[in-house]
């Protein structure tokens, strides 16, 4: 059975900078504004990052209408999601099976979303109303 020990070693092994919160939880910095959760709860890993504020009130139906086109056409495993007043991608794997290439494999898959579909969601902070597309 995998455990905390091992999910820090995995950690170690992408030599990305994280610091420990408390047992079970880190905070990964990605990059100078990326900062990823990495969580034990129960038999899962999860790993959350924000990717933006909400915008205003005006553009949140079509940007709703993007992140769910999103979450069916681009996001195999993780999905977008709404957490407070942040949009926010998430994903879990199961600890017992766990390993590094998985763990990595989840942490490239969330900043690669991120890098991809970033420049389409911001867009609704510029009051443009970007209908989403099917291809999306």
């Amino acid at each position: 059975m995998k455990s905390a020990e091992d999910v820090e070693s995995y950690l170690m092994r992408l030599d990305l900078p994280y610091e420990t919160i408390k047992p079970g939880i880190w905070i990964v910095k990605l990059t100078r504004e990326q900062n990823l959760a990495v969580s034990i709860a129960g038999p899962v890993v999860a790993f959350r990052i924000k990717v933006m504020d909400l915008p205003g009130a005006v553009q949140r139906e079509s940007l709703y209408q993007a992140l769910l086109t999103l979450n069916t056409n681009e996001m195999v495993h993780g999905a977008f999601g709404l957490e407070g007043d942040a949009v926010v991608i998430v994903h879990a794997l199961e600890l017992e099976n766990l390993d590094f290439n998985e763990f990595q494999a989840v942490i490239d898959d969330m900043a690669m979303a991120i890098g991809k579909h970033y420049p389409r969601l911001a867009e609704y902070f510029h009051g443009r109303s970007a209908a989403p597309s099917a291809s999306a």
